[in-house]
This record gives structure tokens, C-alpha cells and sequence, in this order.
């Protein structure tokens, strides 16, 4: 299978010219040893070392000082999280020499927030998430769809393929490299093995031991159902015979193993009732369809608008927050929900304080009332708010009010 680029390859580069060390970090299988080899192979980090290797980890965690002053440099250290013991030396290293480019990390644990190495690296690391595959780069392409937004430029799509099962294939697959291309059956049983192993393997590895891990599993299905819902803890602790408190310490944790991408909410000069729970999503529509059950038939069924409807919406949320971390304005994204209940299921809001806000509908139609939320955000932000975008099965860019259009799902990657 040919390698496929990927869009946070030229921003890492660039770290490496400024930065005493970069980090990789994402989920298992994503492609982060894939893309640290490529920048091996390009003489960028010449020296490859990873600790999913018994023989190096055993020796970075006998003797780290020794071992991290042994490795000739610039180097990649592959799975750091295996050896949490190497981050202190890896510091002291870095607080000496304060040449850049010296080490690339990567780590399928959150190297950020884990607790093991919290204090090790603020200030001497900067890190990239590398997500599974967006659709953009499995289309051969760099640009962000972001940046033409924040520019209030949508795509103009014409003759898109039109209802639910034009983007069946791609909702159910998702985006890690070696799944996307299997029988559903197989991405069934690949992600059921997947989820076992991270939960299994990584969750020792961020020091929380005590964890029932089968409780954890039972937690990601429920909100595999919820994927890109509003969450009520309380409810979720009485069906899985836990308190409110242990539910949120459990999402952290699978947040942290990259099962969950966590959506805050977007409160800035819109007064003060909003809701202040984020919105959690699974990081993968495929996975989230394997843990459901749901296959093609079942996804395009007209009864099922529900279950489409989330998958769908996680599936282009997830897709802005991969190309977000290459697009060329920074931005933060966030879900806005008030308590009457309007609500935009993604916006996005670049430095400069421009705003895009995002709907995601699985129908194949879109309506003015659909641009309900888009339209609150436009009058109550002024010209701050640049684009409205309802992302929508059908075949045409048509516009549906004042600085707001419905875009076909293909507009993400065209």
C-alpha cells in the first residue's frame, strides 16, 4: 500500500528547525512510527529508536540517564510513554543543550496531561497530534478547508453524489491506516481487539492501575451510541453502577488513551447560559460503528436517522479537527448549545477572533431552519462570523442565507 502524506508533516518540520524537541502524539496505529521513519528516511532524525522493543525499553527504564545520553543524536524515541522513566533524563538533556531538533517523541498515550510526565517537558517540547487518516489526505491533498472559510469561501460543489450512501463507505471505515480497506467484517473484528489491547496495554502504562478496564470498555460503547451528544454523567454512572464523579475520571482517561476527543463549549461575548459540559466524541467513525454494530444497510435505513445522523456529525467534526492541526491560521474549535437549546455542532475560531460555524446533517436536503443556530451566531458576532457551513448529503454548494450555505460532505476534501 502506497504511503500517504501527511498534512502535519510540514509543521513538524518546522519545529524541528526551532524547537529542542517535538512530540508526536495520538492514537495506536495512526501512523505516528510510520510518519517519524519517513522523517528518519529524510535525514530530519537520522537515529530511530522505539521501546515497543523489550531489549531498549528494559534498558531506558534500568539505567534512563545512561541510556537517553547513549543515543546518538537527533533521534526519534519511539512509545516514550513506555518508559516514563526516560522523560526526566530526556529533560536534563534538553535544559543543557539547548540545540534545536534533538529528539522527535512520539507517544500513543496523552504525553500532555499523563501524569508520569506532567512536570517533565513544558517548556522544552512541542507537540502535534497525528489523528487517523482525514479524508483529505487520503485524497492526495495539503490544503485545509479551514483557512477558505475563515476567508468566507466555501468550496463550490457540483453534481456530488447525493443521499446517505454516497458516504457510507467512508463514515464506516474511518480513518486508520491499516482498517480502512477491510471487510466490514474484519474492521469489526479489528477494532474489537483494538479497543481490548489500548485499554489493556496504555492504561497501565499513564499509571492509573486501580481501573476496572472492562468497566472502561463498557463506557466507550455506551458513548459510542452518544458520539457528538450532549452527556449526562449521572445517567451514564447508574447504568454502568457507578457515580457521576468516576464516569468523568473514566472519559478523562480514555480521552487521555486518544478514544475520546473532547469538545468544549464556545461561550465568548454570548452571555452567560451556556453550558459548560463538553461534548465527547469518539476520535473514529469507524471504530465507534464497529462498537454499535452498525453496517451499510443499517446506516442508510430510512428509520435510522439517528444513528446516521451522529456518526455522520462525528465523522465531519473529526474531519475539521485533523485539518485543523495543519491549517495555516491557528484556530480553536468548540460546539455552542444554549439553554433554549440552539445549538451549532462545531465552531471554529481562529486567532484573530474570525468565526465558522459548522452543521453537520446526514439528509440529503437542507432547510432554513437548519441554519437556525448558524444564523444566531452571524447576527449576535457581526463581521467576526465569516462563514455559516451545513454540511449535508446532497449534490450542490447552494447558499441558504446571509454568509451561510449548505456544502456537500465532498467539499471537505475536494
Amino acid at each position: 500500500m502506497a504511503l500517504i502524506a501527511r498534512g502535519i508533516e510540514h509543521e513538524l518540520r518546522d519545529i524541528l528547525t526551532v524547537s529542542r524537541a517535538a512530540a508526536i502524539i495520538g492514537p495506536r496505529q495512526a501512523g505516528k512510527s510510520t510518519l517519524a521513519k519517513q522523517l528518519q528516511a529524510a535525514g530530519i532524525v537520522p537515529n530511530y529508536f522505539s521501546l515497543d522493543d523489550e531489549v531498549l525499553r528494559a534498558a531506558a527504564r534500568a539505567d534512563p540517564d545512561g541510556f537517553a545520553l547513549s543515543l546518538a543524536r537527533p533521534a526519534v524515541i519511539d512509545e516514550i510513554q513506555r518508559a516514563p522513566e526516560l522523560m526526566l533524563a530526556v529533560k536534563q538533556i534538553l535544559d543543557r543543550d539547548q540545540t534545536p531538533g534533538q529528539f522527535l517523541l512520539t507517544g500513543s498515550a496523552d504525553l500532555v496531561t499523563a501524569k508520569v510526565v506532567a512536570d517533565a517537558l513544558p517548556g522544552r517540547v512541542e507537540y502535534v497530534n497525528l489523528w487517523p487518516l482525514s479524508q483529505v489526505e487520503i485524497a492526495g491533498r495539503r490544503a485545509s478547508i479551514i483557512d477558505g472559510l475563515l476567508n468566507g469561501s466555501p468550496p463550490l460543489v457540483n453534481g456530488a453524489p447525493k443521499g446517505r450512501a454516497a458516504s457510507v463507505e467512508l463514515v464506516l471505515a474511518g480513518g486508520f491506516p491499516d482498517v480502512r480497506t477491510r471487510a466490514p467484517r474484519q474492521r469489526a473484528r479489528y477494532f474489537r481487539s483494538y479497543v481490548q489491547t489500548i485499554i489493556g496495554r496504555d492504561l497501565p502504562e499513564i499509571g492509573e492501575v486501580r481501573i476496572d478496564p472492562s468497566k472502561l470498555e463498557q463506557l466507550l460503547r455506551l458513548l459510542a451510541a452518544r458520539t457528538s451528544g450532549m452527556i449526562n454523567y449521572a445517567a451514564l454512572g447508574r447504568e454502568l453502577g457507578l457515580d457521576d464523579k468516576t464516569i468523568k475520571a473514566h472519559a478523562e482517561l480514555l480521552a487521555q488513551l486518544f478514544l475520546l476527543y473532547r469538545l468544549r463549549p464556545f461561550s465568548t461575548n454570548l452571555g452567560s447560559r451556556q453550558v459548560k459540559t463538553p461534548r465527547l466524541l469518539l476520535t473514529d467513525t469507524g471504530m465507534a460503528a464497529a462498537l454499535l454494530g452498525v453496517d451499510a444497510s443499517r446506516y442508510c435505513a430510512p428509520d435510522q436517522g439517528f444513528v446516521a445522523g451522529t456518526l455522520f456529525e462525528t465523522f465531519v467534526v473529526m474531519e475539521f479537527v485533523k485539518q485543523a492541526t495543519w491549517s495555516v491560521a491557528p484556530v480553536e474549535l468548540f460546539f455552542y448549545r444554549d439553554t433554549e437549546k440552539r445549538e451549532v455542532d462545531l465552531v471554529i475560531e481562529s486567532a484573530s477572533g474570525d468565526i465558522v460555524g459548522i452543521e453537520a446533517k446526514s439528509a440529503a436536503t437542507a432547510t432554513a431552519s437548519d441554519a437556525r443556530g448558524l444564523r444566531l451566531l452571524r447576527d449576535k458576532l457581526g463581521s467576526r462570523f465569516k462563514a455559516g457551513i451545513i454540511v449535508y448529503s446532497g449534490e450542490h454548494t447552494v447558499p441558504v442565507g446571509e454568509r451561510i450555505w449548505a456544502m456537500p460532505v465532498s467539499g471537505l476534501w475536494q
